[in-house]
């Protein structure tokens, strides 16, 4: 509708209307009342106050971005609101992701070296780093996270309801079976939001432990006691009463080429056949499932090449692998499937939900979690294969 059309239908004239948009004039309640009758809507929809939007006091998870104003994701964990920045990936699903509100005051001082800020950033896999730097910036972030937890506190101007923001939950982890499931969740809740965090498991715990999520989904495996899960969270957990549910277990090992050309059939033969690797953060499961197989074949990690590049998620491993940049790379068979690669298992492994216990009784877990045990839910993850669903949603642990 051009602003002439407008005009004509709402009997002003198209100067009124391009007044208008630009904020020049202020219109009449009749014309008001005119505009929104023509376009189908509410006036509200139309006009608004500025300083009707209301504010709240959260802490930020994660470092701040140089300016004052940026765009968050908000959450209610516990008695306290979450801002969690969309900054670089953080920023986007598949299409980008739109922020609740924005902060305009931040009441901690901003990390620097130098003249810039230091902002954790995700590169893709044409320019990964190595595996020195990425355990570096792993120490130095949960070293910042510790003294900072509780005291990086902005105030966010909301710029959606309230009420929806409180019908949040939070997951961080690194399956995609996690997003998977909060889509499923929000088909059965409409009303129930889930906000899910790429991290990888340690980091998840992390952000559990700090407070600033509901649920952190793990798959690390102790050789020590031959368990899943349960020693790493007894360990960070000081102090703190958590359950661990599970969503069953799944099959690691590595991608490769389809039809696997090399004839890989364990860790050592990647040295053995020169094959190029990508490799997972340290802290992740797929890291240390790598570190574990090499050192029982008596295999030093330096020697297989590739080693020292890093990605940051299960469907970078593969798109390294498909695309000719590594060989081979630690997974699951439920993301070789998903992109036709071959796959060699190394590892069964049981990956589960570890939620504080006071946050049991919040509705928007409660609501979550009432969907594991569905039909459909584990016909959706029986389809993506490697996948053994038949515990899912079983209580495994009681951390007190």
């Amino acid at each position: 509708m051009s602003q002439q059309e407008l005009a004509n239908i709402a009997g002003v004239t198209r100067q009124s209307i391009g007044g208008v948009e630009l904020g020049q004039y202020a219109p009449s309640v009749a014309m008001s009342l005119r505009l929104a009758k023509a376009l189908g809507c509410q006036v509200e929809d139309l006009f608004w106050f500025e300083e009707d939007l209301p504010e709240v006091e959260a802490i930020l998870a994660g470092s701040a971005p140089k300016q004052q104003q940026s765009r968050v994701s908000l959450a209610r964990v516990g008695d306290q609101w979450i801002a969690y920045p969309l900054v670089g990936n953080d920023a986007f699903r598949i299409e980008m992701i739109p922020a609740d509100g924005e902060t305009v005051a931040v009441s901690h001082p901003i990390v620097e070296t130098g003249e810039s800020v230091r902002v954790k950033e995700f590169p893709s896999i044409s320019k990964l780093p190595s595996a020195s730097e990425v355990a570096s910036n792993e120490r130095h972030s949960e070293g910042e996270a510790q003294s900072q937890n509780g005291t990086n506190k902005v105030q966010v101007r909301l710029l959606d309801d309230i009420d929806k923001l409180h019908n949040t939950v939070v997951i961080a982890g690194c399956t995609p079976v996690l997003s998977l499931l909060a889509r499923a969740t929000e088909r059965w809740h409409p009303q129930l939001r889930i906000h899910y965090r790429f991290a990888h498991s340690k980091a998840a715990l992390r952000s559990l432990c700090r407070g600033e999520i509901h649920i952190a989904g793990m798959h690390l495996y102790d050789a020590d006691t031959g368990e899943h899960n349960i020693p790493f969270v007894r360990k960070a957990l000081t102090g703190k009463s958590a359950i661990l549910i599970t969503l069953g277990v799944w099959e690691e090992g590595l991608l490769v080429p389809p039809g696997n050309p090399m004839g890989v059939k364990t860790v050592s033969d990647l040295v053995e056949f020169g094959a190029t690797i990508v490799t997972h953060e340290v802290g992740s499961g797929s890291r240390m499932l790598l570190e574990r197989k090499l050192q029982e074949d008596g295999v030093p990690l330096h020697k297989v090449k590739g080693s020292d590049r890093i990605v940051h998620s299960h469907q970078d491993v593969a798109l390294s692998v498909v695309s000719g940049i590594a060989d081979a790379g630690i997974s699951t068979a439920s993301i070789a499937a998903a992109f036709g690669l071959g796959f060699v298992p190394l590892h069964r492994a049981r990956y589960d939900l570890v939620i504080i216990k006071s946050y049991l009784e919040e509705e928007p877990v409660k609501q979550f979690l009432s969907i594991l045990g569905h039909q459909l839910v584990r016909s959706q993850l029986e389809i993506l294969g490697g996948y053994d669903t038949s515990n899912i949603g079983e209580v495994v642990a009681n951390i007190s």
